[in-house]
């Protein structure tokens, strides 16, 4: 369970006012690539952001222990009232999508359907790309998502040293160069002109990667795709914000508050400010 020392868990209510955040939830850091678009994109919407570091990685982690990591994180969120959830992590939205939206009476968006379909139209040839983790190489649940799609090949990478280069606050250096070339020099040779970057941390990459891919291959960022469904799910459910305000944005972690607030201003810049601890046991 996860809770607080000033703020038990609270049961799941309905929401349908305008007026409450978005929760978004990540296993660590690279979440923080969908809050910054969301921000971005939606800059008049309050958001509660949830980083389960104390439990992250979850990509090297089965989908039973992914499932009831990110259900329970949900839960929380679910539990303060916010109006939409955004599963900013490819392993939890391959391990929960489904159980989720049954769950909870409120709009779920994932990462992995948006980039999926910007996938499609970006590419030309038809041969696309996929770094991710683990988890999510294991699940398929990119594999299903573009089965129906006539003519389509997809070349699966998993990438599982990037995240812990990201979560280290490491994007550059020689060791994260060799790793990239070790990981992505087969796709390029694979002849693929589109590449989605299958994990929530991979954007804070995408210098080192479109290096090694070159120009000719196209990136698709998850996080990017994603926020562009929370604005429309927002405006099609009569839930999104459009009056000009200042948003609210509030930064829980299971893990060290200090550790989260360094990490997320290295990565980050100011995007990320005040930290409050949750606590899992």
């Amino acid at each position: 369970m996860i809770g607080n020392q000033s703020a038990p868990v609270l049961e799941s209510v309905h929401v349908t006012t305008t007026d409450a955040p978005i929760g978004v939830f990540d296993s660590g850091f690279g979440g923080l690539t969908v809050a910054r678009a969301l921000r971005d994109q939606l800059p008049g919407e309050d958001m509660v952001y949830l980083g389960d570091t104390a439990r992250a990685p979850y990509g090297t982690k089965s989908l039973g222990e992914v499932r009831e990591y990110a259900l329970e994180c949900l839960d929380y969120l679910a539990g303060t009232g916010v109006k939409a959830l955004v599963i900013a992590c490819n392993s939890a939205s391959s391990a929960v999508l489904r159980d989720a939206r049954e769950r909870y009476d409120i709009p779920v968006i994932d990462v992995i359907l948006p980039a999926a379909r910007r996938a499609v139209r970006a590419s030309r040839s038809g041969r696309i790309g996929l770094i991710c983790t683990e988890a999510t190489a294991h699940s398929g649940s990119y594999d299903d998502a573009l089965a129906a799609v006539p003519d389509v090949e997809l070349v699966t990478a998993p990438c599982p040293l990037f995240v812990e280069f990201v979560e280290a606050g490491v994007t550059g250096g020689a060791e994260l160069m060799d790793a990239a070339r070790g990981y992505l020099l087969p796709l390029r040779e694979a002849g693929i002109d589109t590449l989605i970057l299958g994990c929530t941390h991979y954007p804070l990459l995408s210098g080192v990667i479109s290096y090694v891919m070159g120009d000719e291959v196209s990136l698709v960022s998850s996080a990017d795709e994603c926020a562009k469904e929370v604005y429309a799910t927002l405006l099609d459910t009569g839930r999104l914000r459009t009056e000009p305000r200042e948003a609210h944005l509030r930064f829980l972690t299971t893990g060290s508050p200090e550790l989260f607030a360094g990490i997320g201003r290295r990565l980050m810049g100011g995007f990320v400010e005040q930290v409050e601890q949750v606590y899992t046991v």
